[in-house]
């Protein structure tokens, strides 16, 4: 009896320690989150101050093609909106529907990465280059640079549903949907701005 008993207070034991260092990770992913607003807050101010320095070159007006930004941010949205889905999913103990909710997120951040690159490209071919002025290499550092987070997420949420086909909905995995999503969700918010700092403001 009193070993059971101990075997019992050694699994409780080990299961709060398993739960702080879940809140523990989860801490530091808010951390990393932190750092990140003030990366993007840096670049934001950078481009602001920097966006008139055209150096005779190309404006903002000149290159922008809206309605190309215009489906990306509808893409972005959809996805966010969708890895919200995923986690309710979660919630409810659906992996089939976590899973494929999060390869729906998957295409459609692929998607808006697709067109990102097709927009650069595009913008290159015209000789608007980082080079070219203090303006475009604002632009290129700041939109690039959400653009590599995006393509971060998705590299982590190819590796996150490969772990959840092989392990399913555990306590280590539900910590990963959450963060994921939440990150996610802030690159969702960091595009709101970008589309009304970068893009609008740019054509007006």
């Amino acid at each position: 009896m009193a070993a059971t008993h101990t075997h019992g207070a050694h699994d409780a034991h080990a299961d709060h320690g398993h739960h702080d260092q879940e809140g523990l990770k989860t801490f530091g992913f808010w951390l990393f989150l932190i750092t990140d607003v003030i990366l993007f807050a840096t670049l934001f101010a950078t481009y602001v101050v920097l966006r008139n320095n055209t150096a005779g070159g190309p404006t903002g007006e000149e290159l922008f093609n809206i309605p190309i930004v215009i489906a990306s941010t509808f893409i972005l949205l959809t996805s966010s909106f969708t890895s919200g889905l995923a986690v309710l999913s979660m919630q409810k103990g659906h992996l089939k529907g976590l899973i494929g909710w999060l390869v729906v997120t998957a295409a459609l951040g692929a998607a808006f990465i697709g067109l990102e690159a097709y927009e650069f490209l595009h913008m290159v071919h015209e000789g608007a280059t980082l080079q070219t002025s203090a303006f475009l290499s604002a632009f290129f550092t700041l939109v690039g640079a959400h653009g590599l987070h995006v393509t971060i997420g998705l590299v982590w949420m190819i590796g996150l549903m490969l772990q959840l086909g092989r392990r399913g909905i555990t306590a280590v995995t539900e910590r990963k949907v959450n963060n994921l999503s939440l990150y996610w969700h802030f690159l969702d918010a960091v595009w709101i701005f970008l589309f009304t700092v970068v893009y609008l403001m740019g054509v007006m």
